[in-house]
């Protein structure tokens, strides 16, 4: 089943062993296509150590918006016989598959880094098609599926630029081997050479001579496949479109930095712990933020000794009235559970950006998964209000981000901002950012007035009992404000208190800042239904990162003349429950689509609505969800297939 339409629809990979430049390689192939005018997605995957185990990078290009990827390669670009091996067979008909010529003969044995596993299904695979176990056997393998195989000599190749730069220290820098890589597939495709110039000169511009080597390589490689090889019968091609002005390339823990430097986020801490810590170190490559008024700001990003002390750090800057938040995973995020509470007792402000990976425990570092949604909503003992907010793209990540300071402020309560390795790890072309953008601060005051405290002693109420949950908020150490922290029960002015009375009045102000929240928070920011049916008989549900795929798959259903409806669910705590009833409305069938083994949303939308799901989708091998896959379970459901729960396992 191909999503491919058009000759500008391509699917194009590459891959090698990690730390080689693979992700190099596959943003300078990405910004190439986008100067050329076409919207790009991309996904990465690797593996969770240093350096040597197999990574690729999948893009897709296309003359419209995308949003997910596919099962299906257009363009194998590889360097190493590793890529070949595991790839391969996924290449479509008339795809094509660029590998280094050298690597003919070597034995699916001879890589020692392909795991027992993929070994055994890629020796079934040539064995049952009557190949040898090299990688002649796989190309022919790959040919005899219609595929078409380009070898280059990459080293031979290399050898003769150094002479032609007169630097023979060249030959010896493989990495400059995958820009040739990439400089041949462009080549093929038929993309302008000027658009991978200018791309290498983006990644490169501050090295002046990996500058000059890298595009004397991608030059000579452009030039190699034309006089090579025939391209004229190759059936993928790209027809160069205008360029798109309004857009941007980028991750999405890109989006999520950015998006805390516009919302006024001034004070950032993290322990390292794969994914979250790509946002953090790309804010602390950003830290001096210039401002409109020519005058410069700056954030402060903290790494911290362990992830206790983060989010204890960030309390505490909170407390002074700085925008705060702290960046985290799964196994980072248990250690905050206690400081959590003390947050919610204290009435904090905080933002806690949670990057969702595969657990338990070290689980799959570097995969991806869903998993962490109930964790989230019930994190720290006892009962607090907190709000879970999670994002299902690029795009969404950038605006939540703001969203996530702005509720934590005007509710005065932790926010934690679900995002996933997915999200984290992929890129997109999204529409350059509005900047029409509120930073809403809520009930709080830099000044206190001498005859303001109106408490014992004349001290601050910063807990005061009132007729909203909401009690104005100063930073510590306001004249004339003094007031206590601590994570015992309290009085209006921070004093510890057992009394059972004040202890009720105590809950009852706090917990009602949830029913605050379902009141003042916009639909569209607790739910949104995506109408692809008038009618809403069927019904996807879901949230996070499987929107793409979702909406790309019910868009083909929908071509097919099936129509359904897709609720994505975006606040997840407190449950928006009359909104998800509203959309939910005599639909015939729900369909619960999620990235783990108990279909936690599921659970959530029946506890919450009482709707029985009648169909569960979930993945769980750490790799993301395709719009092929999901498309392929969708079709099976809508035809009459009675297996309840349908178990998705695609990807590499």
């Amino acid at each position: 089943m191909s999503f491919l339409t058009g000759a500008n629809s391509i699917s194009w990979l590459i891959g090698g062993p990690q730390g080689s430049g693979v992700d190099s390689a596959a943003n300078i192939f990405a910004k190439t296509c986008a100067k050329e005018g076409f919207h790009i997605f991309g996904k990465r995957e690797f593996y969770s150590n240093i350096k040597g185990e197999h990574s690729y990078f999948t893009i897709r290009i296309s003359d419209k918006p995308v949003n997910s990827h596919l099962e299906e390669i257009n363009v194998l670009v590889s360097f190493d016989a590793e890529t070949v091996f595991r790839h391969a067979d996924k290449v479509s008909a008339g795809g094509m598959i660029i590998y280094d010529s050298s690597l003919s003969e070597t034995v699916l044995e001879e890589v020692p880094t392909i795991d027992f596993e993929a070994s055994n299904r890629i020796r079934k695979l040539l064995q049952d098609s009557g190949q040898s176990m090299n990688l002649s056997g796989m190309l022919e393998f790959a040919k005899s599926r219609g595929c078409m195989v380009y070898g280059l000599p990459y080293f031979e190749m290399l050898e003769t630029v150094a002479q032609k730069m007169n630097d023979p220290k060249l030959s010896k820098i493989s990495r400059v081997v995958n820009v040739m890589a990439i400089s041949a597939s462009i080549s093929l495709l038929g993309i302008k050479k000027d658009m991978l110039i200018n791309a290498i000169q983006e990644v490169f511009g501050s090295k002046p001579k990996l500058l000059a080597s890298n595009i004397e390589a991608a030059e000579y490689a452009y030039s190699y496949i034309g006089t090579k090889y025939d391209t004229k019968n190759i059936k993928y091609k790209i027809t160069p479109k205008d360029a798109l002005q309004e857009y941007l390339l980028l991750s999405g823990s890109q989006a999520a930095a950015i998006g805390k430097i516009v919302a006024g986020c001034r004070f950032q801490t993290y322990y390292p712990i794969t994914p979250a810590s790509d946002e953090s170190e790309f804010l602390e490559s950003n830290q001096i933020i210039d401002q409109v008024d020519g005058k410069s700001g700056s954030i402060v990003v903290v790494q911290t000794e362990d992830e206790i002390a983060a989010i204890t750090m960030a309390i505490g800057a909170s407390l002074t009235g700085v925008r705060t938040a702290t960046a985290t995973s799964g196994p980072g995020f248990s250690l905050m559970a206690e400081a959590l509470g003390w947050a919610g007792m204290n009435e904090v402000p905080l933002v806690v950006t949670m990057y969702q990976r595969a657990g338990p425990s070290t689980g799959l570092p570097t995969r991806h998964e869903q998993s962490d949604l109930l964790f989230a909503i019930n994190a720290g003992h006892g009962e607090f209000p907190k709000i879970v907010l999670a994002s299902g793209n690029i795009e969404e990540s950038f605006y939540d981000a703001i969203k996530a300071f702005n509720f934590a402020e005007i509710f005065q309560l932790p926010v934690i901002h679900l995002l996933d390795k997915a999200i984290s790890s992929s890129i997109q072309t999204c529409k350059r950012f509005s900047n029409d953008l509120k930073i809403e601060r809520g009930e709080f005051k830099n000044t206190i007035g001498r005859n303001q405290s109106e408490g014992a002693a004349g001290h601050f109420q910063r807990f005061k009992l009132d007729d909203s949950p909401i009690s104005t908020r100063v930073p510590i150490g306001t004249e004339n404000a003094i007031f206590w922290n601590t994570g015992d029960e309290h009085t209006e002015e921070g004093h510890i208190s057992e009394d059972p009375e004040n202890r009720n009045k105590m809950m009852d102000k706090r917990m009602k800042k949830l029913d605050l929240a379902l009141e003042k928070i916009n639909q569209d920011d607790m739910a949104i239904c995506h109408d692809f049916d008038s009618d809403g008989k069927n019904v996807v549900v879901s949230w996070g990162s499987t929107k793409g795929a979702i909406l790309e798959a019910l868009e083909k259903l929908s071509e097919e003349g099936n129509k359904m409806k897709f609720v994505q669910i975006r606040l997840l705590h407190p449950f928006p429950t009359e909104t998800v009833k509203k959309f939910l409305k005599d639909a015939k069938l729900v369909i619960d689509v999620e990235m783990n083994y108990t279909s936690q949303l599921g659970s959530l939308v029946k506890q919450n609505t009482g709707r029985e799901i009648d169909y569960k989708i979930v993945k769980y091998n750490g790799r993301p969800m395709s719009t092929t896959e999901l498309y392929i379970a969708l079709k099976a459901i809508l035809s009459g297939n009675n297996e309840r729960r349908i178990v998705l396992d695609g990807g590499t």
